[in-house]
């Protein structure tokens, strides 16, 4: 068997791990230290990681054997690409493993807002009967804007159109026939404030991105708009937001990412007209073992030298 060494930090599907160890040395090292970490990654020809390991120019000096970093998972904002390329460290991630699994929390977030599905349960549980308080509004014929149009806006995008909603999209990377392509009606990103009755963001955080629903974009929108966000903390701007839901501009928002993870005794987390998951996006079943399956997969291609599926650096 090769002796190569991989280096786990964040957990990994069993069947994951085991393809690994059919060609390699696996270590798991679950919830391991900063500073362990730059201890031991030396000695490591992969490191794979899901989102709380953050591979530093640090991490990548310290790993003089390493030859590729893995992302269970699509987003790589915890990994300095730059320091990797300049270490000659190949990055890669599993983009289309969790598309399904983020589209659907996005869709049940959207529906959790529009029925008040959770103040609807937590008041039951309180023993409270709130049936007259209770009255939604229906997703049928109302407008969904779509900011990044993507494997994961597309998703939501087909699911919008089977609860018969009209769904306009704004991707700059994408043209107008490929928007059309997949289902969608192209708009600027103006016209989708303008237009939209909620709004759901599928973009990664990038300088471009930090930042762009703030106080302005909440100006352009619909009075009564409703937010949804499964992509990236830091993509919204979290005090603008507050201030929309404070003034009516915003009527709901239903968040699962956020600027800072945990994010802390928040008060947008706990208003009222907030839905708060802890970064779940992702976290189902089927999702980990798709993951699993590709990134162990392209991590293995990396160290033969095979062609490369989802190289980010």
């Amino acid at each position: 068997m090769t002796a190569w060494k991989i280096l786990l930090t964040d957990g990994l599907e069993e069947n994951g791990v085991s393809v690994l160890r059919q060609s390699a040395q696996v270590d798991d090292r679950p919830g391991i230290s900063a500073d362990e970490l730059l201890t031991i990654i030396g000695d490591y020809d992969a490191l794979i990681v899901r989102g709380r390991t953050k591979v530093t120019q640090a991490v990548l000096d310290a790993g003089k054997n390493l030859k590729v970093v893995g992302r269970s998972g699509v987003g790589v904002d915890n990994i300095d690409l730059k320091a990797a390329k300049g270490c000659g460290v190949a990055v890669v991630n599993a983009p289309v493993a969790t598309t399904l699994a983020v589209a659907e929390l996005t869709f049940g977030m959207m529906l959790g807002m529009v029925r008040e599905i959770p103040r609807a349960d937590a008041s039951m549980k309180a023993g409270k009967w709130l049936k007259k308080e209770l009255e939604g509004s229906e997703l049928y014929g109302k407008t969904l804007g779509i900011i990044g149009y993507g494997r994961i806006g597309a998703a939501v995008g087909r699911r919008a159109a089977a609860f018969d909603m009209k769904v306009v999209a704004y991707d700059p990377l994408l043209s107008a026939d490929q928007i059309r392509e997949r289902g969608a009606d192209p708009a600027s990103l103006d016209e989708v404030y303008q237009q939209a009755d909620l709004i759901t963001v599928h973009v990664p955080l990038t300088d471009q991105t930090r930042g762009m629903l703030g106080s302005e974009a909440f100006g352009k929108m619909k009075k009564g708009v409703r937010i949804v966000c499964a992509a990236r903390g830091g993509v919204i701007d979290e005090s603008a937001l507050l201030a929309a839901l404070e003034s009516g501009q915003v009527a709901g928002a239903a968040l699962d990412v956020f600027a800072t993870e945990p994010p802390g005794d928040s008060a947008l987390v706990k208003h009222a007209r907030v839905i708060a998951t802890p970064h779940v996006g992702a976290q189902t079943v089927e999702a980990q073992q798709r993951a699993a399956a590709d990134i162990s997969a392209e991590v293995l291609a990396a160290l033969r030298g095979d062609p490369l599926r989802w190289k980010v650096a």
